[in-house]
């Protein structure tokens, strides 16, 4: 079976946006869909620092567009983002519950509705009584999921993906791995992971 691989971290609007359509690529074409949670930060800390670079002394005319396009692409999709006032934001806990809900089965709606309270409801997902109110909305307990968050254990998980991203040559989020060598990165590439997809059903 052919394996569509979604290293992500929920701190992106470009990944939110990627988010919401993944896994009907990957339904369509008959995919494993496997979710990877990462900490963003710590890929462009390793291997993309110019992005803290371009945050410090940006283009106003690349601003503007940047800001035009996510518009019109949360548009395309039926999204709500805004712009948060907490932004870059500290995500490290919202991943590592990402890991927790992953294994309970409940990773997609958990995921959304991070995405949707940090883009969405513009919350601060880095604060324990916001990620509580996600936890709850999706149904997790929420002393039990703040004492797994808070474990070496999913430290260390949320790392190691980081760390194999890394390794594999990724550089940011959302990045996709068609059948772990073919590596494609950003919401606009999700085309052309379809069609990776696609041709490699027909080479069955």
């Amino acid at each position: 079976m052919r394996q569509l691989e979604f290293f992500f971290d929920c701190s992106s609007p470009w990944t939110y946006l990627a988010f919401h359509r993944v896994e009907a690529v990957a339904a369509e074409a008959g995919a494993r869909l496997v979710w990877r949670p990462i900490l963003v930060g710590g890929v462009f800390n390793a291997v993309n620092p110019s992005v803290y670079e371009q945050r410090s002394k940006p283009v106003p005319a690349k601003a503007r567009y940047h800001a035009k396009d996510l518009r019109d692409w949360a548009r395309h999709y039926g999204l709500r983002i805004g712009f948060p006032p907490v932004f870059p934001v500290n995500s490290v806990k919202a991943m590592r519950g990402a890991l927790v809900a992953d294994e309970l089965g409940t990773l997609s709606p958990y995921a959304r509705a991070v995405f949707e309270t940090y883009w969405g409801e513009l919350r601060d997902i880095s604060q324990d009584e916001v990620l509580r109110d996600v936890a709850l909305r999706v149904g997790l307990d929420a002393d039990a999921f703040f004492e797994k968050i808070a474990s070496p254990e999913y430290k260390k998980r949320l790392r190691a993906n980081t760390d194999e991203l890394i390794e594999r040559g990724g550089f940011g989020s959302p990045t996709f791995f068609v059948d772990r060598d073919d590596m494609y990165f950003g919401n606009d590439r999700l085309p052309l992971v379809r069609a990776a997809l696609r041709e490699r059903a027909g080479a069955v």
